[in-house]
């Protein structure tokens, strides 16, 4: 994992790729053809008789030039000239083939691996996105795909055309004159060699515009989600500064992408001018000599275009099949993050009972600081267990434990008596409900947001849910009801009304084991009031886990535990922990000497 890690880190620094490495991702890329095999193959059809009906012109030409209009054949002259138009109305034809059906294809294709993507997402644990920024994944998903799919399309029919019309060009112009033919062909090596040092520029300058993008996207995405809280603290300048920062990351990326890209291009353009020259100088010598008809050196000067421009746009295409290559590494980089999997030998939980235990349990988010040391719960079946304590003392990350989102260093947790290793993912988590302070809301409707806790609910469990979180009046009070859109993470709602609804999503779910993170701390007193008492109910014959932030919402637990420093200091019943005097009683006194206040 570690070796594998450290190859992608090195490709990124360096921009390079092995042979294997390159031939691995040429096999992953041409995978993504298999589907479309059909298509594919009428494409490369397509654009194999355009290279051929490119090579018609200038035989014409010759024939014209050294047979029909010396000899007066004037009626052959006009066949000639009405089978060139056929051919080239069945070419606009083809073009247009190639044009649409076969941007298509490349279309499919981007959908096909837009699709894996997210999929692969899904499956992605939450390390993962505590490392990676929402706008750059999603700059992967879109500009990045959308230059793969262009090379998916453009590739091989640029290769096929250019490399057959290039074998045509120079057998046709070797019929002309082989030596004249040569002299041209000798050129070549030295656009190859300009060609291919430049490049290695432009490699990395695409690279680190793609880089610069991602940075913008995330930028983007996290200023547009945050502007409420920009407008409210007035700090637009400050946002503005931030995404200029980042775009002037990208102007530079992109001035020197285009220095190389022009570079890259006046060198070429300089080269194929001078095969002009090298034609004109040559033929010229060749004609003067009587070595060539002047009808040849005409049809040659004509054909020699023929020959170069497959050449140029096999170099020229060098720029797209870095973006595209580019962007598929970076597709593969996420695609080659290792997912959320089951042991081998895991087995469905089926419906637990809701006893949970944690045995010596440590966790660290990196190698330089625990998170929790040694940490022992038993809390049985159908319990109130509560953790309180000060900010990042590990009360969070127990509650992200159980649903098995993070992997323990070591220790065991158990549920009813099974290790959460032992069972499914998916089986542990259809077993806990969450409701959490900070509440994720879809750009749905009301009844779409509830029925997210049970797929296949009915109305009417949709309705008995919502009654039950005590929301299901106001949401019949507004125009729409149940179909009233809530907007981008709910933000039409209130704060206790977004509460409300996450807990009528719990309801519908109705789970043996309830996980409550500070479900309550950022709601005023009568909001609470109302909510406590959907909590409430919410929590009967469950094993309910508790964080607090209000210890006089928690007084009634079965047992409460402290949680400081990554570990559990003190643990028993309200009245045991007061009587001690220890940690719980300053918390305590201190909330009750604020609350006074």
């Amino acid at each position: 994992m570690a070796e594998k890690e450290q190859k992608k880190q090195s490709l990124v620094a360096g921009g390079k790729r092995s042979r294997q490495e390159t031939r691995g991702l040429l096999r992953r890329f041409m995978a993504y053809y298999a589907p479309h095999k059909k298509l594919f193959a009428m494409d490369m059809t397509a654009a194999l008789l355009v290279a051929v009906i490119g090579v018609v012109y200038p035989m014409i030409t010759r024939v014209m030039l050294n047979d029909l209009i010396p000899n007066r054949n004037y009626r052959m002259v006009v066949i000639f000239g009405v089978t060139l138009l056929v051919l080239y109305l069945v070419k606009m034809l083809l073009n247009y083939f190639i044009q649409y059906q076969g941007h298509m294809m490349g279309v499919y294709m981007q959908a096909q691996m837009r699709s894996d993507m997210f999929a692969h997402l899904e499956t992605l644990p939450y390390g993962f996105y505590d490392t990676h920024e929402t706008g750059k994944i999603m700059s992967r998903m879109t500009n990045d795909l959308f230059d793969v799919s262009e090379l998916a399309h453009h590739g091989p029919e640029n290769i096929i055309i250019s490399v057959l019309s290039i074998v045509i060009a120079f057998t046709y112009l070797s019929t002309i004159n082989i030596f004249l033919t040569l002299i041209i062909f000798a050129c070549v090596p030295f656009l190859m060699i300009i060609s291919y040092t430049l490049r290695r520029k432009m490699r990395k300058a695409f690279r680190d515009t793609r880089s610069a993008m991602a940075d913008i996207n995330a930028s983007l995405e996290s200023s547009i989600s945050g502007i409420r809280v920009t407008k409210a603290f007035t700090n637009a300048e400050k946002e503005q500064e931030k995404f200029e920062e980042g775009n002037g990351r990208f102007r530079l990326a992109r001035k020197e992408s285009y220095d190389a890209m022009g570079r890259f291009h006046s060198g070429n353009t300089f080269i194929t001018d001078i095969f002009n020259v090298v034609v004109l100088i040559a033929g010229g010598f060749f004609l003067y000599r009587g070595d060539i008809q002047f009808g040849d050196y005409s049809a040659f000067i004509v054909s020699v275009n023929m020959f170069i421009s497959p050449v140029m746009t096999l170099i020229n295409f060098m720029e797209q099949f870095e973006n595209g290559v580019t962007g598929f590494e970076r597709f593969c980089e996420i695609m080659d993050a290792e997912p959320e999997t089951d042991a081998p030998d895991a087995r469905d939980a089926g419906q637990l009972q809701g006893h949970i235990e944690f045995r010596d349990v440590s966790y660290a988010y990196d190698e330089e600081k625990d998170v929790l040391r040694h940490v022992n719960l038993d809390i049985p079946r159908g319990k109130k267990f509560a953790l309180v304590g000060p900010s990042g003392g590990g009360k969070t990350t127990i509650c992200h434990l159980i649903p098995h989102f993070y992997d323990v260093e070591s220790g065991e947790i158990l549920l009813d008596g099974q290790e959460i290793h032992d069972l499914t993912l998916a089986s542990v988590r259809r077993n806990i409900g969450i409701v959490q302070q900070d509440i994720y809301l879809f750009n749905d409707t009301m009844r779409e947001n509830i029925r997210y806790g049970k797929l296949d609910a009915t109305e009417e469990e949709i309705i008995l849910a919502a009654k039950r979180a005590n929301i299901h009046d106001y949401i019949m009070s507004l125009p729409h009801g149940y179909d009233t859109q809530i907007g981008e993470r709910g933000v039409r709602l209130s704060g206790g009304q977004k509460q409300r609804l996450s807990i009528a999503r719990v309801f519908l779910k109705n789970p043996p084991i309830l996980i409550l993170d500070e479900a309550t701390s950022a709601l005023d007193n009568t909001t609470e009031i109302l909510i406590q008492q959907a909590l409430d109910e919410l929590c009967e014959g469950r094993t309910t886990l508790v964080v607090a932030h209000r210890l006089s919402t928690i007084k009634n637990a079965d047992e409460i535990a402290v949680v400081a420093g990554g570990q559990i200091v003190e643990q028993g019943t309200h009245e045991e922990l007061m009587a001690r005097h220890g940690q719980y009683y300053d918390l305590y006194q201190l909330q009750f000497r604020a609350n006074n206040a």
